[in-house]
């Protein structure tokens, strides 16, 4: 009899949650990602809700996956280049509390490897200013709307032009790519 592997959860904050799906969607071993709220003092927020910055939600994703196939370091290596670590202040054009960076753990292990990968992040002389990117316990996550779930498949070009208009890629180009090369 083949052993299964035991599925594990990820939960991070980066911003507007739809430009957080696509980078680890549809890689082996991730097995779903779940757009929603997580982190606030409200149950079951809505979107109109948590946009308006009241419940003490982020956007955030929730992924879950194999960590046999895809250990978690592997998600947080996905995850920095993703943002801008040093921006407490939101992501890109996304602004309020709501669109802060964290990271969410689910256990020892993950709260360890999240806060060692932020060390990694801080001394790597990338930035020049301060790693602000919270590593929190994971709480309650609530998905949001239907519309939301997998948007970058259902609205490409809005997506797309989201990326481009938020100043997303062009920062992930000049702070992550160019600097990796």
């Amino acid at each position: 009899m083949k052993e299964v592997n035991q599925l594990e959860k990820a939960t991070f904050a980066g911003g507007c949650f739809w430009c957080m799906v696509k980078p680890f969607d549809e890689l082996p071993g991730i097995h779903g990602i779940i757009s929603g709220y997580t982190g606030g003092h409200v149950e079951n927020p809505a979107y109109e809700e948590v946009k308006k910055g009241t419940t003490g939600h982020y956007e955030a994703v929730e992924i879950t996956f194999d960590p046999v196939l895809f250990p978690y370091q592997k998600l947080l290596d996905l995850y920095w280049p993703q943002i801008d670590p040093t921006d407490d202040g939101g992501q890109f054009f996304d602004r309020g509390s709501q669109y802060k960076t964290a990271i969410f753990f689910h256990n020892e292990e993950q709260r360890e490897l999240a806060e060692r990968s932020k060390q990694e992040v801080a001394s790597s002389g990338r930035f020049n200013k301060p790693i602000v990117t919270e590593i929190l316990p994971a709480s309650a996550f609530y998905s949001a709307e239907d519309y939301h779930q997998g948007f970058y498949k259902k609205n490409p070009e809005k997506y797309r032009q989201e990326r481009i208009d938020s100043g997303r890629d062009t920062f992930i180009e000049e702070n992550w790519t160019k600097k990796d090369s």
